[in-house]
């Protein structure tokens, strides 16, 4: 699972990376800082509460398990993750960001990075869209002291990226349109869907991506009949709904904090929109990494460790953020990122375990592994998921909580604890 992040340059893409991840990128405030994508991986937290406070329940109910101290400093976690925490029950699990290299209007005919960029993102399941909330910028990315309309600027700024990608599907499927138009008059219809699903394989479409896409197609255009004779608009539209399937755009408003009076409604895309402050996020996430505060991703506020530590100056800084905090609800950065993996993706929290009983694993460390998966995923997939040898040796799968034996197409929902039985 991978979430790009896009934009022209200079709008915060690298420090929301950075803010995210905790990865060190070069962050500057000129046009192409970024030259080749940054890849590195967000931790946030499961939708749900983590499995150990249920485990944690039964076995103080049985008396095997003492009650939480005050002084727990995990708050109740009798977890033990392999990677990421789980304190107060609240497990944190990994997502793969990918921050690509600053776009400009034209990269599809090869202006900036050109389609260097654009193939960066044909491996993104989706994408969120950094902007310049704050209008501090122009289209270029180069820094300005400020645009006269706001809102003119930010639908130029999400406008021309869905351009561009519009752009690159056209000339990928323009490339191939005659072998495809041949195709569609030998095999029909059905040979159009074959042709698109081989074609746009390598971005990552599979057949329900081209067939909700043809579904758009035909509302706007009818049925399809004899696409060798469509003229250029008509390509250029399918192209249009390809890219819809294909690339979900998520907007992060960010400079949220500078942006004074901002019409968030004129932000337009086919996904979410959500007010973030990148750079504030960041000073949070490196003041709680070197003791300074305490500090959760996407909390509203943070408390100081040790306040006598403290210069005046770090002191007012703090409170500002705190204050900002309050008002904003948070920075919006790990929001937004969890609303786009678990809400817009569909993808939930499964456990798999060698004990069903005791949730371990084998060796005995409980509820180590906590997979983000599609809902729904079928038991036999999450067994590949987890080890290739575990899918080829399948035989049943066993739900930790109903201690119900299931089956190979059993679907799994969120917060799921399943036992996988397997041939050695």
């Amino acid at each position: 699972m991978r979430i790009g992040l896009v934009g022209k340059p200079n709008v915060g893409k690298s420090t929301y990376f950075s803010a995210a991840t905790l990865a060190k990128v070069d962050i500057a405030n000129y046009p192409f800082c970024t030259i080749e994508a940054n890849v590195g991986v967000a931790f946030l937290a499961a939708p749900q509460a983590c499995p150990c406070k249920d485990l944690r329940e039964r076995l103080e109910s049985d008396g095997r398990l003492e009650p939480v101290s005050q002084d727990d400093p995990r708050q109740g976690s009798i977890c033990e993750p392999r990677t990421g925490t789980c304190v107060a029950y609240t497990r944190l699990v990994p997502a793969f960001l990918v921050d690509v290299a600053g776009l400009v209007p034209g990269a599809s005919e090869g202006r900036g990075r050109g389609n260097a960029f654009l193939s960066d993102l044909a491996n993104c399941d989706a994408l969120i869209q950094v902007v310049d909330a704050a209008g501090l910028t122009d289209i270029e990315g180069n820094p300005i002291a400020a645009v006269d309309d706001v809102e003119a600027s930010l639908k130029e700024e999400t406008a021309f990226l869905t351009a561009e990608l519009d752009s690159w599907i056209h000339s990928i499927l323009d490339d191939g349109w005659s072998r495809g138009s041949r195709r569609v008059q030998a095999e029909g219809e059905k040979g159009l869907t074959t042709f698109l699903h081989e074609r746009f394989t390598g971005l990552g479409a599979n057949l329900s991506h081209v067939l909700q896409a043809l579904d758009g197609f035909r509302n706007q255009w009818g049925d399809i009949d004899n696409p060798w004779m469509w003229p250029e608009e008509r390509v250029h539209s399918l192209a249009f709904y390809l890219r819809q399937q294909l690339f979900p755009i998520h907007i992060a408003a960010n400079k949220a904090d500078s942006a004074k009076g901002t019409p968030w409604d004129a932000i337009q895309a086919n996904g979410m929109i959500q007010p973030t402050m990148a750079d504030m996020e960041l000073a949070l996430r490196r003041a709680d990494s070197s003791g300074m505060i305490s500090y959760s991703p996407g909390s509203d506020t943070f408390e100081i460790v040790d306040e006598s530590k403290l210069n005046p100056a770090q002191i007012n800084a703090l409170s500002s953020m705190k204050e900002k905090l309050a008002q904003s609800g948070g920075t919006g950065v790990a929001e937004l990122l969890s609303r786009v993996l678990f809400d817009a993706l569909d993808h939930v929290v499964v456990y798999p375990v060698a004990d069903e009983t005791a949730w371990k694993d084998g060796e005995g460390r409980i509820l180590p592994d906590a997979f983000v998966v599609p809902n729904g995923i079928e038991a036999k997939a999450l067994a590949y998921k987890v080890h290739s040898d575990l899918g080829d040796g399948f035989i049943k799968a066993v739900d930790g909580r109903t201690r119900r034996v299931v089956g190979s197409e059993h679907e799994c929902g969120d917060n799921d604890v399943i036992k996988i039985h397997a041939k050695s």
